[in-house]
């Protein structure tokens, strides 16, 4: 019995130790391998304050997670000044090599993605990419005057500076703003204006692997080679957030939003329109703190919701043709050129096709609203005394030229148009209504 009891407990302490070791195994093992990955953030689209938190948080994470580096896929035409500085600045001062990357084929690091290529550790490119444009610009063009040369001596200087930190062409740099200049991949290259080109994301890991590089917390040797890549997702908000920061979203949901509030004033309590209106425009203020707004613009698509409105109320259709001028010229206004200029904005414009569009609809909207009423007025009325008009019947006495008259099996006071005589038992036509008395002709 007492042997018994002896094997049962080695058989439970083999047991204990064999689950002990097969954990320690795996936790070895997984500190082994824990380094073999990268973490990948893509950035497609204008330079925003959601973007650089996504790159920031990117950074963080690679930071946290043991990763050899930080891979950013950038395809970009440029951005806002506070955000591309605040990238700038998160991968200067990044304990975890960033590598950027111009992907995919096609794709662009303009304006301020030049300043965010050259702030990399090390920076590539795919064929058929190009970099550079960075002078600086209005929201809808190139400023002028004063404020061009501050803008321009500004926006070079800082160009300069990161290319001097990373050991790249800092004339090519400072020519991207001050000209305007843009090159290939191969002539990036070619400029050390970029360290390699890339024909995709494993041919990257290849070849920086064993590549040296100096970051905020000293050395670092890449062991990129067969690592596993990590793809950094935004949130679910920050997605939302970022599709609806762009010009043609935030103008369709605009007047999406006031279109739908309108149909709710039409028809209270309906509930649904009055709801998606409302989400509508709040999301479409949202978008609009991100850009650059002119309030003008805004002010005319709203006269044009007024003058469509007022033109269902009178007869005519000219209130409706001011109506259209005014909301295609506040849509072509919308993103104003009199915004406040910034050195990395590319133009923001609402998509012509767009305003051509919505144009068309809210006028066909509109028209189709105001014939209706135009229709209704001119209706005979069907209910109430005053659908006697044009009814008929027959005299039940002489009319000369009062009497009374039988329309619709009902008895009625009636009169002879006219002072006309008409005998019992004619047909006559109810031409008029006075309070509660006919007025007749014999039919």
């Amino acid at each position: 019995m007492r042997k018994g009891k002896i094997r049962g407990v080695r058989y439970l302490t083999f047991i204990a130790m064999s689950v002990v070791t097969i954990f320690l195994l795996g936790s070895l093992v997984a500190l082994a391998q824990g380094g073999e990955h990268v973490d990948v953030v893509t950035v497609k689209g204008v330079i925003d304050p959601l973007i650089a938190q996504y790159v920031g948080r990117g950074i963080e994470i690679a930071q946290q997670d043991g990763a050899q580096c930080l891979v950013i896929q950038l395809d970009t035409p440029g951005g806002s000044d506070g955000p591309m500085r605040g990238i700038v600045q998160d991968i200067l001062n990044s304990t975890v090599p960033v590598v950027v990357y111009v992907s995919p084929a096609g794709a662009r690091a303009g304006s301020a993605g030049v300043f965010i290529t050259l702030a990399a550790d090390i920076a590539a490119m795919a064929p058929g990419t190009n970099i550079g444009a960075a002078h600086p610009v209005g929201i809808t063009g190139v400023i002028t005057g004063t404020m061009d040369e501050k803008a321009t001596n500004d926006a070079a200087a800082y160009a300069r500076a990161i290319a001097e930190r990373r050991g790249r062409n800092s004339t090519w740099a400072e020519e991207a703003v001050r000209e305007s200049v843009s090159i290939t991949a191969r002539e990036a290259v070619e400029s050390q204006v970029v360290d390699l080109i890339a024909d995709d994301l494993a041919d990257l890991l290849e070849k920086i692997d064993g590549r040296s590089v100096s970051t905020a917390a000293g050395e670092r040797i890449l062991a990129t080679k067969g690592a596993e890549p990590r793809q950094v997702s935004m949130s679910l908000s920050q997605q939302i957030l970022h599709a609806i920061v762009d010009p043609n979203i935030a103008y369709l949901l605009f007047t999406i939003g006031i279109w739908a509030l309108i149909a709710e004033f039409y028809h209270p309590g309906a509930i649904i329109p009055g709801m998606t209106g409302a989400i509508c425009l709040i999301l479409a203020f949202v978008a609009f703190g991100s850009l650059p707004v002119n309030w003008g613009g805004i002010a005319l698509i709203v006269l044009a919701v007024i003058l469509f409105i007022l033109d269902i109320k009178v007869a005519g259709y000219a209130l409706s043709v001011g109506g259209a001028i005014a909301f295609v010229l506040g849509s072509l206004m919308i993103f104003s050129p009199f915004a406040p200029s910034t050195p990395t904005m590319p133009a923001l414009t609402v998509s012509r096709p767009l305003i051509a569009v919505m144009t068309v609809l809210i006028a066909a909207f509109f028209l189709f609203a105001l014939t209706a009423g135009i229709r209704a007025q001119r209706a005979r009325v069907i209910s109430g005394i005053e659908a006697m008009v044009g009814a008929t019947g027959v005299a039940t006495s002489d009319l000369d030229p009062g009497g009374t008259v039988q329309v619709k099996s009902e008895l009625w006071s009636a009169v002879a148009e006219g002072g006309a005589i008409i005998r019992k038992g004619e047909r006559v036509r109810v031409v008029a209504v006075e309070g509660v008395r006919l007025s007749v002709t014999k039919e």
